[in-house]
């Protein structure tokens, strides 16, 4: 199959950077926020953009991974931080690709068993082809692509990149 990159380890750097700081700009006022990273790539984006979080500003930062079968999204969902731990507080919910929208809407969902403050989404890839009403806040790229083509993220050390195959 061919695979055409559509984003490398520098831009990938840079738009991490950027969501950063939307991040803050956003929670400015605020003194902690909980930083949801969906399993595997979400998990490993929310903590590149928690690593530029901590050398930009002061805010307490809770990492938390969220665990969801993306087969089967009625299946319980998990996060590796209690109920009582992100009650009442600011939700950051961290996926690399935005597909169908099924993954963030039942992730989203999740988090909204409980009151939350304040709630954000964020993706490095959104590809506006969506089968829920879900929108990322905070997006590193929108592409639009067909059905029939697929986005994949690869996180490896000073190699990131994404590319649609």
């Amino acid at each position: 199959m061919n695979q055409k990159i559509i984003l490398n380890n520098q831009e990938i750097e840079h738009k991490t950077k950027r969501i950063a700081y939307q991040i803050y700009e956003t929670f400015v006022d605020e003194k902690e926020i909980i930083l949801a990273g969906i399993s595997n790539n979400g998990f490993v984006f929310a903590e590149k953009i928690n690593a530029v979080l901590n050398v930009i500003c002061d805010l307490k930062i809770i990492l938390c991974e969220v665990k969801i079968d993306k087969q089967n999204t009625f299946n319980p969902i998990t996060t590796s931080i209690t109920k009582e731990d992100y009650s009442h507080k600011n939700i950051v919910l961290v996926d690399d690709v935005l597909n169908s929208g099924s993954t963030l809407i039942y992730g989203v969902k999740h988090f909204l068993e409980v009151p939350v403050k304040k709630f954000k989404t964020v993706v490095l890839v959104d590809r506006n082809h969506k089968k829920y009403p879900v929108k990322a806040d905070f997006k590193g790229i929108s592409l639009s692509t067909s059905s029939k083509e697929h986005v994949h993220v690869l996180f490896e050390e000073n190699n990131n990149y994404a590319y649609l195959i």
